[in-house]
């Protein structure tokens, strides 16, 4: 019984349609990690000290607007848009996709994060990939409630960007989404430094070879989602559901 169980899940996540949706969450996520990654190098290179420049911290924050609100839309229609496996997990909490495609839009997003770092590091001449690092006066414990707590905003908005109930503003919830991940950027960046993906964190550690605190990208966000998500459909909306497909 077990056994034809899980067969019959896997068939699902294998459907040429599912396997539209792991492209382009590979696409969108790519370009997204590109993008991120790539201004933070970009700022490192332009500023003697980017690391306490405030202008550097607006510069990645910007990147990270843009580059969601874009990639969420170039990917909406055909899996939902999540380029984030803590917006996967959140889903998959909320009983909005199945288990076996969220690990699937997992290797999808880990795996892009991964081609986008090596990528930016053989183009530019085995320049150094910067990694997410926490403060040095924070703690793993505070940096993960902070991760958890812009994690938190960022699901929030993929579920209000999403919700049919807006009407004509849901052509804009793309664009919502991205300026709510700008604004954690910029509240979060000098702390535990904002990542609320864990792919994007990921992607860079595998890339530079340094691991130091990277259960805070993955407790923290993966939580953060899965809580607003429940927030959204159990509390705020009972009974009002996004589509299976997230935005």
């Amino acid at each position: 019984m077990a056994p034809a169980f899980f067969t019959s899940l896997f068939k699902q996540s294998v459907t040429p349609d599912a396997l539209r949706a792991y492209l382009a969450e590979f696409i969108s996520t790519f370009f997204y990690v590109f993008a991120v990654v790539g201004s933070a190098m970009a700022s490192r290179k332009l500023m003697s000290d980017s690391a306490t420049d405030p202008s550097s911290l607006v510069l990645v924050a910007v990147a990270n607007t843009f580059a969601l609100s874009s990639t969420v839309y170039m990917a909406a229609n055909v899996s939902g848009g999540h380029v984030n496996p803590a917006v996967t997990f959140g889903m998959a909490v909320g009983g909005h996709i199945s288990v076996s495609t969220a690990l699937f839009y997992w290797v999808s997003q880990m795996s892009a994060s991964v081609v986008a770092c090596l990528l930016l590091k053989v183009a530019t001449v085995s320049q150094d990939v910067p990694i997410y690092a926490i403060a040095n006066e924070m703690t793993g414990f505070g940096a993960s409630l902070m991760e958890g707590v812009v994690a938190f905003g960022l699901m929030y908005g993929v579920y209000a960007g999403g919700d049919p109930r807006s009407g004509p503003l849901r052509s804009i919830g793309p664009v919502a989404i991205g300026v709510m991940a700008g604004a954690m950027v910029l509240a979060a960046g000098p702390f535990s430094g904002g990542a609320m993906n864990p792919a994007l964190a990921f992607g860079s550690a595998v890339v530079a070879g340094r691991f130091k605190n990277q259960a805070v990208y993955w407790v923290g966000p993966l939580i953060g989602a899965a809580v607003a998500g429940l927030v959204y459909d159990s509390v705020v909306f009972p009974g009002q559901r996004v589509n299976s497909d997230g935005v």
